[in-house]
């Protein structure tokens, strides 16, 4: 057995429900998240998200029939007081590899956000945009993010109502950079993530770090009240989560009001080539 896998076994290991490595694992199966060779960059910011993924992600590590590498990145944003030694002592614990990666992202905030943007939106794209850098410079070929299914309903709802789009978090998509994104944890519902967090009396990082909190905006309202309406419809239907899961993979688009995905006989194609 080589020296890195003896010393993965020794390490400690936090508790996670069999039901949650279950869906773990068979979303990395169905989707084909992580295989052989991949080296993945998970981004942890500290949630009960992000580090529910890294440790699921080692427990793969551990009993999974391929190989892969996995680092975690958490992306300061340049902010007073902004500490971050809890998460890189967590980390050394579990023998995962951490770095927080500087930024300026909070002082350019001042000069480089348009009137009327959403600050969280902004800081969003900011860090994400600094999570590629990183894993652009050290050669990663995915980078993991902690998104859950509540999230993902809770986009698709916010898009519909506000963006007058269809649009969901997808488990896989390849970036402009060239490298893949992947949710792992797309499936897994954050109620089991909070549990997770609580059983193991994890300390976590919450909405106070981030940089919107600093500003003298109104916050944005959007996705608080979509994740009550949607908890609303829950406490009236507690299957209503599994229907959606069963509508996200049963799509009869042949069925909206957008005539390119019509297959029609009756008339002409137009063609592009």
């Amino acid at each position: 057995m080589a020296h890195s896998q003896r010393e993965n076994r020794r390490m400690p290991e936090v508790r996670m429900s069999k039901k949650l490595l279950k869906v773990i694992g068979k979303t990395n199966a169905e989707f084909r998240l992580i295989g052989e060779g991949d080296k993945v960059l998970v981004g942890l910011s500290g949630g009960k998200d992000s580090l529910a993924l890294v440790h699921g992600l080692k427990h793969i590590q551990k009993h999974a029939p391929f190989h892969f590498e996995f680092e975690a990145c958490t992306i300061k944003y340049g902010m007073p007081d902004e500490q971050y030694e809890f998460l890189s002592s967590h980390c050394e614990k579990y023998g995962i590899t951490h770095t927080v990666y500087d930024t300026n992202i909070f002082e350019i905030s001042h000069d480089t956000i348009r009137e009327n943007s959403s600050f969280c939106s902004y800081f969003s794209r900011m860090r994400r945009g600094a999570l590629y850098t990183f894993a652009e410079q050290g050669g990663f070929n995915k980078v993991a993010l902690g998104h859950h299914f509540d999230d993902t309903v809770e986009s698709f709802f916010m898009n519909m109502f506000y963006n007058g789009t269809m649009r969901a978090l997808a488990p896989i998509y390849k970036t402009g950079r060239g490298f893949h994104l992947i949710r792992p944890l797309i499936q897994a519902r954050e109620s089991q993530l909070r549990a997770f967090a609580e059983e193991n009396h994890l300390q976590v990082i919450g909405d106070e770090a981030c940089p919107a909190m600093l500003k003298e905006v109104k916050m944005p309202h959007a996705r608080a009240s979509t994740k009550a309406w949607l908890a609303s419809l829950e406490k009236e239907n507690k299957d209503i989560f599994k229907m959606f899961k069963a509508s996200f993979k049963h799509i009869h688009d042949d069925t909206f009001l957008d005539a390119t995905r019509w297959d029609r006989d009756d008339i002409e194609v137009e063609s592009n080539a």
